[in-house]
């Protein structure tokens, strides 16, 4: 694939304050960090608030409707992590969203994921709904992250605990991607002087195996760690022990789409949006492992 090199466009003047939701998450604490860095206001959502260096922390819970005017009181923009397990964030998310734009939210960022299409389930619905309330947007479909090797994901307590990762994943590849990465597209997505007004999947530079995963891993800790093929209905039993039924077989059916190809794919958006390429798995593994 030929990568494009593209200047980001101009950014916003750093006036007006931008609401990220899920400030204590992988992607919305990077993302937070990484406004506040470049001189922007921020105000940092969480349940009980979100302390990141030089935001301003507001409590907000999706679920409690009188905390969201306060998170939304002199906002011009947001970025959005729907509510996490909700089989159905649309019902929470568009009122919000409806009520955001009434405020005077010139743009909204919503973080969705490359496995799920515009109109799909869950948050796909969230997306398909977005264009209609802001004339300002983006949608970004990350893929899997590269953090769920190494911070509190599933894959990374196993690896810790058994010197394994475990799918039923087969020998597909995945365009992993550095959450570092899916922050730095956030803040252009928010801050360039033209919106995206689009769908943005976002990979690292290379799709890998999870066998090559775990190769990596071992290569740079020094430990001894490989990837445990399970079958399907294996993988859905042993996420069942963890987790709702229904639950796991979703997790369970994307490792199965996954071994048929579904996520063997690279894209050139971070480096597109950002001016730099996309951060390679070995090297986020050294960064935070090794």
């Amino acid at each position: 694939m030929t990568v494009t090199h593209t200047t980001p466009a101009p950014a916003f003047p750093p006036t007006g304050t931008t609401l990220v939701i899920g400030a204590t998450g992988t992607t919305g604490s990077r993302t937070a960090a990484q406004l506040t860095a470049a001189g922007r206001a921020v105000r940092a959502a969480a349940r009980s608030g979100a302390a990141v260096p030089g935001a301003e922390p507001v409590r907000f819970d999706w679920y409690d409707p009188t905390t969201h005017d306060t998170a939304l009181d002199g906002v011009d923009r947001v970025y959005v992590i729907p509510p996490v397990g909700d089989p159905d964030p649309a019902a929470v998310a568009l009122p919000f969203l409806r009520r955001a734009r009434a405020r005077g939210v010139r743009r909204a960022v919503l973080l969705s994921a490359s496995s799920i299409p515009e109109g799909g389930p869950a948050v796909g619905r969230v997306h398909a709904a977005l264009p209609g309330i802001f004339d300002e947007w983006a949608v970004l479909r990350p893929s899997w992250f590269m953090q769920n090797f190494t911070g509190d994901h599933l894959h990374a307590r196993s690896i810790r605990t058994d010197g394994a990762v475990v799918t039923a994943a087969g020998s597909g590849r995945i365009g992993f991607v550095d959450a570092d990465d899916i922050a730095a597209v956030a803040v252009r997505a928010l801050t360039d002087a033209r919106s995206p007004d689009t769908d943005l999947v976002l990979t690292g530079p290379q799709a890998l195996s999870h066998d090559e995963v775990a190769a990596v891993i071992a290569e740079v800790t020094g430990r001894s760690v490989v990837h445990r093929h399970l079958t399907h209905e294996a993988m859905r039993d042993r996420l069942a022990r963890l987790m709702p039924h229904g639950f796991a077989a979703i997790l369970a059916d994307m490792d199965r789409a996954v071994s048929e190809g579904a996520e063997d794919r690279v894209t050139d958006t971070v480096q597109r949006l950002t001016g730099r390429p996309a951060r390679a798995f070995r090297d986020v593994v050294e960064r935070e492992l090794g």
